[in-house]
């Protein structure tokens, strides 16, 4: 056994019994190469690797064609016994039941994408995939690239710079409201819907720096000073930390929308300028494109993103 695993490592093409099968059930070099869709010195060569590994004869010439000897016969006897399960393998599509699956999905959420998309989500899992698991991590477009090639996550939702070709992506559009809006107090402000650059600059700001900071987006997209008091690291803090001050906070669109449902002296007012804005997408690992339960989880994220 020692001997035949060690010649298996350093020599054995598998892909040569495949070629040896086909040339088996045809009885003729010339028509195992027409089936395989490779030349007939190829084939023959393949057969010529497969005796020299066997150290035995496996076809005797007859007639115009060639037939097994007897230890050809008994090595495709063992070849149709590994062979046939092997095919059929390949051939059945991975079976799926998002009902009965106990799968554990890692989902990477951008900042303030987990109260917009986590309550939709999770209600689809009840009703769809009852026994599946989550664990939500934050991901940034600075992190969601290492997040996914080392396997951190599964699939996330984010914003992100260029990609290598090993993620895939899908543009996600969760509502008509995009870009961003300064969100303020009104028991402590009377805005006008637009707000002058003087008006935006001289007020004090709580910033969302992601590294630790007090610059925010208006001071890395646009390289403009806000009077910064406060800053924190998610849109998450901003809620509290406006409600009852004088802050204005600069936050996505969406989520500003989101706030105001539930504290209803909230209100926005546009910005004298435009910050860069990236799409958000959903992104997974080309080596889990045809995974069947990254597949489902993904079909879930695009319903409950849907406008």
């Amino acid at each position: 056994m020692h001997n035949i695993d060690r010649n298996y490592v350093k020599d054995l093409d598998l892909n040569l019994l495949r070629v040896f099968a086909i040339v088996a059930e045809e009885g003729s070099i010339t028509r195992a190469a027409d089936r395989l869709y490779i030349t007939q010195p190829s084939v023959s060569a393949a057969m010529s690797r497969l005796r020299a590994f066997l150290g035995t004869e496996l076809f005797a010439r007859q007639g115009r064609g060639i037939v097994l000897t007897s230890r050809g016969t008994e090595l495709l006897r063992a070849v149709r016994a590994y062979l046939t399960p092997l095919v059929s393998a390949t051939m059945v599509a991975p079976s799926f039941d998002p009902k009965a699956s106990t799968a554990l999905i890692r989902l990477g959420l951008a900042d303030a994408m987990e109260s917009l998309i986590l309550p939709k989500l999770l209600a689809r899992f009840r009703s769809d995939a009852p026994q599946m698991r989550l664990i939500v991590l934050p991901v940034q477009f600075r992190t969601v690239e290492s997040a996914l090639l080392t396997e951190k996550v599964d699939l996330a939702v984010s914003v992100a710079d260029e990609l290598p070709r090993s993620i895939l992506r899908q543009p996600l559009r969760l509502g008509s409201h995009q870009g961003f809006v300064c969100l303020y107090d009104s028991r402590h402000h009377k805005l006008p819907r637009k707000l002058t650059e003087r008006q935006y600059l001289a007020s004090e700001h709580v910033a969302v720096s992601y590294a630790g900071d007090m610059r925010g987006i208006i001071e890395d997209s646009l390289g403009k000073s806000r009077n910064v008091r406060l800053s924190v690291p998610a849109f998450s803090y901003v809620a509290e930390v406006v409600d009852g001050s004088p802050l204005l906070a600069t936050v996505p669109a969406l989520y500003a929308e989101h706030l105001m449902k539930t504290r209803r002296h909230f209100k926005t007012a546009r910005l004298p300028f435009a910050p860069e804005s990236a799409s958000l997408d959903l992104l997974w690992s080309r080596v889990t494109d045809d995974d069947p339960v990254n597949r489902f989880v993904r079909g879930l994220l695009s319903l409950v993103t849907r406008p």
